[in-house]
């Protein structure tokens, strides 16, 4: 039985997530338009008859500004320690020498394949593309894939099972990640926050799930979305109270699918002044 974890490196919005997702068939990671949606890293644990992948989306690979980027990044390192292959992707479209010098500082030691993402949508010379990458030292082979629309990603998979070791399974096989399920309810609302709010709001915020009972007919999921100033706090409320009813509403129905129950959501807005830079905080907070 092939047994390894593989892991996705690459610059914000290169796919990793959407790419973590199309494996596992199902919502792990949270998506969005914007950069820097991912800050955990997450595991998706994928178990067949001859195999068992253990694949991580990591972070996006930033110049940390904050406490919490490097949080962030040390996610990036500890995914480069247990990686038996590395996954290094990036937009076709993205600049080439830039993920090369970021590939490049990663300093892998173990096989690594260039995934070119988002191929469907290329303006730039596919073919150059893969000669470019293949002459570099970290890479093994290149694939194009577009991990949105599921393409080239049978042929990843085979090339992949070529490079893991054999061995005994790691997890159960009705496992399909080591993270609680409060994690993911958490990541669910804030998507939401994402998807409903503009400039630095998403970047400013997080959620903390501080009750989560489950009952006869519903489960019950208190949370609290986290800001740095008051005026953020008014923003994330919206007129009335209108955008956090629109923020709660999408949430509760992305976490009924996850959970397949009724729930019932309640979130509050809590100011916490530079929760970023708080190494209490951000502990608190699970980072």
């Amino acid at each position: 039985m092939k047994v390894g974890f593989v892991n996705i490196f690459g610059r914000p919005n290169a796919g990793k997530s959407t790419l973590l997702n199309a494996f596992m068939g199902e919502k792990l990671a949270i998506v969005s338009p914007k950069v820097q949606t991912t800050r955990h890293r997450i595991k998706g644990i994928l178990t067949e008859k001859d195999y068992q992948v253990i694949f991580s989306d990591t972070p996006g690979i930033i110049e940390p500004k904050y406490k919490l980027h490097e949080k962030m990044m040390q996610a990036v390192k500890g995914s480069l320690e247990d990686a038996d292959v590395a996954l290094l992707l990036l937009d076709i479209n993205d600049d080439w020498q830039l993920n090369d010098e970021i590939f490049s500082a990663l300093r892998l030691k173990v096989p690594a394949i260039v995934l070119l993402n988002k191929v469907d949508k290329a303006r730039k010379n596919v073919a150059d593309a893969i000669e470019f990458f293949k002459a570099r030292p970290y890479c093994k082979t290149v694939i194009t894939i577009s991990a949105l629309q599921r393409l080239g990603l049978k042929e990843l998979m085979e090339k992949i099972l070529q490079y893991l070791p054999e061995g005994e399974p790691f997890f159960d096989d009705d496992n399909v990640t080591d993270l609680p399920t409060r994690f993911f309810v958490g990541e669910l609302i804030r998507e939401k926050i994402y998807e409903n709010t503009d400039e630095e709001i998403p970047y400013h915020s997080t959620v903390l799930v501080h009750e989560f009972k489950e009952k006869t007919t519903l489960v019950k999921i208190s949370a609290n979305i986290i800001v740095n100033r008051e005026t953020q706090k008014g923003i994330i409320l919206g007129e009335r109270g209108s955008k956090i009813k629109k923020i709660g509403t999408e949430a509760r129905k992305e976490i009924e699918k996850f959970l397949g129950q009724k729930v019932f959501l309640e979130l509050f807005v809590k100011v916490r002044p530079k929760w970023r830079e708080n190494e209490t905080h951000l502990r608190e907070y699970g980072y």
